[in-house]
Formats: C-alpha cells, sequence, structure tokens
C-alpha cells in the first residue's frame, strides 16, 4: 500500500487540463486512491471522475495536493493549505513558470514517486496582514500598496521594530517573500532571494523619493507600513489580486509566517535555472546569442520529450506520449528569451520526421503542433 490515500486538485480556471486530469485519475484508479476536486472546477471537464467537494473538505481529507495550471494556481493551492502539513505538487499546464515542479510527461512517474516516498519538501514562507475591512488575508508572493490612477504617488512610510526607516514616495511599495522576489518586486528592481530563505524584501516600483533601495528583513523583525498624510489612496493588492484599499492615515501590520506550506521537490531542476530561463539573466548560458541555424533536436525519451538545444542547453521541448504504434503530441514550449527564431518549427519537423521514419501514428493534442499541420500538410 502506498504512502497516498487521497489526492487533491486544483485547477488553472481557463487552460486546458483535461490530459493532466486523465493521468491522475487513471494512476489513482491503478492503485485504489481517491481524487477530489473543487465542483466549479472538476464539472467543466468532460467525464472527469474526481469527486466534487468543497474546498474545505478536499483540504481536510486530502494527504497530497495537485496544483495544475501556472505559478498563478500554485499560489492559490499553497494558500488552501496554509499552516498544514500537506505538500502540494505543481504541475505545469502552459508557459514555463517558477513554482510547478513537473510538466505533464513527467506526471505519473511524479506521482509513484510520491507514493513511494521519493522526494523532497521544501517549505515556503508566507506574509498576513489585516485589511482595513478586518479581514484577515495571506500571500506567498507579497503583498503590495499600488497607486490607484488619478489619485496621487503611493507614499508609505516604513516601520521597523517600532521605528521609523524610510518613506518612499512611489508608485507602489511591495512586501515580497523570497517565493515572489521573481515577481512583483523583481520588477521594481528588488534582489532574486533563494525560496529557501526566510526573510521578507521591501522595495518601491519606479519611485520619486531619494532613497529607492530595497530592504531585505529577518522574519523575526517587526515590520509596519504607514500610508502617509501625503498618499493618494492605495490598492492593497495581495498575490497580485486588490483585496481592499487604504487611505492615508492607515497602518498596515506585516506579519511573516515562516514554513506556511510544503512543495515537493524531485530536484531535476534548481530554483536558479528557473530563475535564468524565466528572467533572462544577462550574462547566464541562456542569453548568449547563438545563431538558431546551430539548433540540435534531441529525443529526451527518459522525460518523454523532444528537446531543441543550443550551446547544449535545452531551450525549448516538445511532449509527448508513446503508445502501441502511436505517439501523440502534447504541448510545445520555448523559452521567452527564444521566441520568435523558429525553435518551435524545428522541434515540430523534428518530432514529425522521427514519426514518418518509425512509421508510428501520430495524434496531435498540442494546438502548435495542429496548426503547424495545417500549414505544412505535406509534414
Amino acid at each position: 500500500m502506498g504512502m497516498v490515500k487521497v489526492v487533491g486538485l486544483v485547477l488553472h480556471p481557463r487552460r486546458d487540463c483535461g490530459a493532466a486530469i486523465e493521468a491522475i485519475t487513471g494512476w489513482a484508479e491503478a492503485r485504489g486512491v481517491t481524487v477530489l476536486g473543487l465542483p466549479d472546477e472538476v464539472s467543466r471537464i468532460s467525464g472527469c471522475t474526481a469527486e466534487a467537494v468543497e474546498a474545505p473538505e478536499m483540504v481536510d481529507r486530502a494527504g497530497l495536493l495537485v496544483s495544475l495550471g501556472g505559478d498563478g494556481t500554485m499560489l492559490r493551492t499553497m494558500r488552501l493549505v496554509e499552516g498544514r502539513e500537506t505538500p502540494v505538487l505543481g504541475v505545469n499546464v502552459g508557459r514555463l513558470g517558477f513554482l510547478a515542479e513537473v510538466d505533464l510527461p513527467a506526471l505519473n512517474e511524479a506521482l509513484t514517486a510520491i507514493d513511494e516516498h521519493d522526494y523532497k519538501v521544501e517549505t515556503r514562507t508566507a506574509v498576513r496582514t489585516v485589511l482595513p475591512d478586518g479581514r484577515e488575508v495571506s500571500a506567498f508572493n507579497d503583498v503590495a500598496l499600488v497607486r490607484v490612477p488619478g489619485e496621487g504617488l503611493a507614499a508609505v512610510g516604513i516601520r521597523v521594530e517600532g521605528s521609523g526607516f524610510v518613506n518612499y514616495a512611489a508608485d507602489a511599495v511591495i512586501v515580497s517573500t523570497p517565493t515572489g522576489s521573481t515577481a512583483y518586486s523583481f520588477s521594481a528592481g528588488g534582489p532574486i532571494v533563494s525560496p529557501n530563505v526566510e526573510a521578507l524584501i521591501v522595495s518601491a516600483a519606479a519611485a520619486h523619493s531619494s532613497f529607492n533601495r530595497s530592504l531585505v528583513l529577518d522574519t523575526s523583525e517587526q515590520l509596519s507600513l504607514d500610508v502617509l498624510p501625503t498618499s493618494g489612496r492605495l490598492a492593497i493588492e495581495v498575490d497580485g489580486i486588490i483585496e481592499g484599499y487604504a487611505t492615508p492615515g492607515y497602518r498596515l501590520e506585516i506579519t511573516p509566517v515562516p514554513a506556511a506550506a510544503k512543495v515537493i521537490r524531485f530536484g531535476r531542476t534548481s530554483f536558479y535555472e528557473r530563475a535564468r530561463r524565466k528572467l533572462r539573466v544577462e550574462g547566464s548560458a541562456s542569453a548568449v546569442a547563438h545563431d538558431p541555424s546551430d539548433a540540435v533536436v534531441v529525443d529526451n525519451f527518459e522525460r518523454q520529450r523532444y528537446e531543441v538545444q543550443l550551446g547544449g542547453e535545452a531551450v525549448g521541448n516538445l511532449a509527448y506520449v508513446r503508445r502501441a504504434g502511436q505517439i501523440e503530441l502534447l504541448n510545445t514550449e520555448v523559452d521567452q528569451a527564444f521566441s520568435g527564431r523558429g525553435l518551435a518549427s524545428r522541434l515540430a519537423a523534428s518530432a514529425l520526421a522521427d514519426a514518418r521514419d518509425r512509421d508510428i501514428e501520430i495524434k496531435a493534442t498540442c494546438p502548435y503542433i495542429q496548426n503547424y499541420l495545417q500549414r505544412n500538410p505535406q509534414s
């Protein structure tokens, strides 16, 4: 008997998660594992056999939550299990993100590894605050005080350990966790911080004040944000969602919550590899201006995907599933730093040529491959 008895699913609101759900429910049925999902999410998936339950029941019953989508879905899943021991597996359905651990082709293998307790867990810090209406909210990326167009700058005083440290005048003032250091804080010029660090980062976006540096605070230090008399009305964004508004005179108390959630890692890619690719870090291997004509497509059969490589590094892939006499082409993805160079076409052409050479049937689930076949009917 495996370790996992009940799996809960959290789905991206728009992306097609059907193939992933089919893989999970098939795996679960073979092992006698119960699969749960939120009613408004599983109801839109044709033929979904997951049991529909409300969020509190799913969180209480599930020993594992699987996030199907991107970073936003992963953040929502972590908020659901905040403070619990339930680990979260992020499955990438769409574009490359920071938080997902596996792609669809590796999902079955990942679930089996978790069932056999062959994985690592990393904790993630959250940040909590109380809104003007009395609601307590949590974020795993950031809480931000953001200028409302037409209502003046964000004039915010930063208080540490009860004493004023600096006043920012900016378009926004962001309090970020290390997980969120590559999101809003990064766009404001903040540092990239390992998600394994327990700290908070305070950054100002488009600062109009002379002091525009970010602050890095230990989670043991008390932090609060004062909306100054010279400030306009400010939106309070929690993980990118406006949850309320603050007016001059309001003080936003910030409470860090170390180890608020647990995410599953297998060690196949590091945070720094994902950051380098996603953020196009200058001077990195990914940022070298390789000639696209030097691209090589290889079949990484262990990860069930074709990879297009430049300078020996995979910069795009085409995921697939092989069955007897058939290959299903699932999803094509090229790193944003290399978009527009024809690498997706190289992947498509190579995969289709390989299928012809093997004399096997092609099932094109991937929208890009479907469009490519329409444009190139002889492929």
